[in-house]
């Protein structure tokens, strides 16, 4: 079980360092689109850090179990926000935007896995 709950970790980390990574700096593509949708730049930047945190604190759960839970739980709720947003917005009706729009749904189940797996390893 540990072997898995390594390998969910590193690479969910890896996908929510490169998602948060570009918002925190409010460099690219996604964060203007998000700040063009409207949202504030503060929040999105906030979310950028989160996600970085979120990285960094399933890094350190390989080794301290506790906080890659706890991490794998808060960014399955930031990406239950994030399906959310896509909502208000109609994503999902959107042909062209429905892609973009599925990874959080995915990064949900990936996260809740990777906490499970962490907590049975304990």
């Amino acid at each position: 079980m540990y072997i898995a709950a390594v390998i969910l970790s590193v690479l969910l980390a890896l996908v929510s360092l490169a998602a948060g990574a570009p918002k925190a700096q409010l460099k690219g593509a996604a964060p203007e689109g998000l700040v063009a949708k409207g949202l504030s730049p503060g929040l999105v930047r906030f979310v950028g850090l989160a996600e970085v945190a979120a990285a960094a604190g399933l890094v350190v759960g390989i080794w301290w179990q506790p906080l890659g839970v706890a991490a794998a739980i808060g960014l399955a709720l930031l990406m239950l926000g994030a399906v959310r947003y896509h909502v208000k917005w109609g994503d999902y009706a959107d042909s062209e935007t429905r892609g973009a729009a599925t990874a959080p749904v995915l990064l949900t189940l990936v996260a809740v896995s990777a906490a499970l797996t962490l907590a049975a390893s304990q």
